[in-house]
């Protein structure tokens, strides 16, 4: 009797569930899975609450609520000056995995080429072998993880379908410069190369500028943009992503997700657009500087040579957020998560979060949780 399909042969289990299964066996810190300790902000949480005593219960539109659509677009407008048509350019998927994998579906055929940064979020691999893709690896080196531009272009031949881009980028917390984008931007307009652009972290860097590769020149057109409320509000569970991008890109991911999930998430999917109204901004803000701080403090601990700094100790807090509206600040200590969180909590939200994200140029943290 055939028990699987060729195409998950040598997937295994994802190395997440492994790590989390280690570290709850062992009572040891997770330092691979990216859940915050700490909830989103609460006005969101009650906007699920009234969504479902309203009656939200049933299924959602395939392509999402209006009012999630329209925030979607009203975000891309606001943080980076996109304009996109949140009835036939914006599709709500059920985590930013699913968008993964349903333009991948849609838009690769067996034997097509996908350039992909190295190392990458382990769904990138399954899916691709999935598809039947040839799977094209640019690495990024340490100690920096820069984009080896030249090894990119030599990467790209007339087999080549799709460049699957991630900045801020998972594991290595990287956030690519405007060069680099533009680097990656002229190779798609000169192969006329599809963009899938995950961007989940975007609002999660330290110190680093993020640049959405559609705000490039020649970049909306060919560009689907990926991104979820799991990360930015601390809601991993309730599994709300989205993508935007050109009509005929956002068919093509929508034509392959309406046979796996349909939809998902009702009473979320509103509480979500709310989220995006202010002071969601502040929240960000807010939440990046805890974890900023906080990861500050674990990169120390983890590097001492003796227990000299303790993540149960109150003591070894460091500077947090002093809601001042300044980019270090959230602008609004009554939303601010930092008011409400323990430092121990926050010590275990950053190393469970986000190992890596103190370095300086970056911020975001490795997920399955998209």
């Amino acid at each position: 009797m055939k028990t699987s399909a060729t195409r998950i042969e040598g997937l295994g289990t994802t190395i997440f569930a492994e790590m989390s299964q280690l570290a709850a066996r062992t009572g040891s810190v997770n330092l691979g899975q990216g859940f915050p300790d700490t909830d989103g902000p609460t006005w969101v949480v009650d906007a699920v609450t009234a969504a479902m005593r309203d009656g939200r219960n049933q299924y959602a539109p395939g392509m999402g609520v209006p009012e999630l659509r329209a925030a979607v677009a009203r975000h891309q407008r606001r943080f980076y000056g996109l304009e996109v048509d949140p009835d036939t350019e914006v599709a709500v998927t059920t985590g930013a995995t699913e968008a993964i994998a349903a333009a991948l579906l849609g838009l690769v055929d067996p034997g097509d080429e996908v350039v992909v940064l190295e190392p990458y979020y382990d769904s990138y691999v399954a899916m691709l072998q999935m598809t039947g893709a040839i799977r094209r690896p640019v690495t990024l080196r340490a100690p920096d993880f820069r984009l080896p531009v030249d090894e990119l272009r030599a990467a790209v031949t007339p087999h080549t379908r799709i460049i699957l881009l991630n900045s801020p980028h998972n594991p290595t917390g990287t956030v690519l410069t405007r060069d680099e984008l533009q680097a990656v931007a002229d190779l798609a307009v000169e192969h006329d190369l599809v963009v899938v652009s995950d961007e989940v972290y975007e609002h999660l860097t330290f110190g680093a500028d993020h640049v959405p590769i559609a705000a490039l020149p020649g970049m909306a057109e060919r560009t689907l943009t990926i991104s979820s409320a799991g990360k930015s509000f601390s809601f991993t569970g309730w599994k709300v992503g989205w993508a935007s991008g050109p009509t005929s890109l956002v068919s093509a991911l929508v034509g392959a997700k309406q046979f796996m999930t349909y939809t998902s998430g009702a009473p979320f999917q509103p509480a979500i657009a709310q989220a995006w109204t202010e002071p969601s901004r502040s929240w960000c803000r807010c939440a990046t500087s805890s974890l900023h701080a906080a990861t500050s403090c674990v990169r120390a601990w983890t590097r001492s040579d003796s227990a000299s700094i303790d993540p149960r100790a109150r003591t070894s807090r460091p500077p947090t957020c002093d809601h001042s509206a300044t980019t270090t600040g959230c602008g609004s200590a009554a939303h601010c998560p930092d008011s409400a969180v323990s430092w121990p909590s926050r010590i275990r939200s950053s190393t469970t979060t986000s190992p890596r994200a103190a370095r300086s140029y970056a911020g975001p943290s490795a997920s399955p949780s998209r």
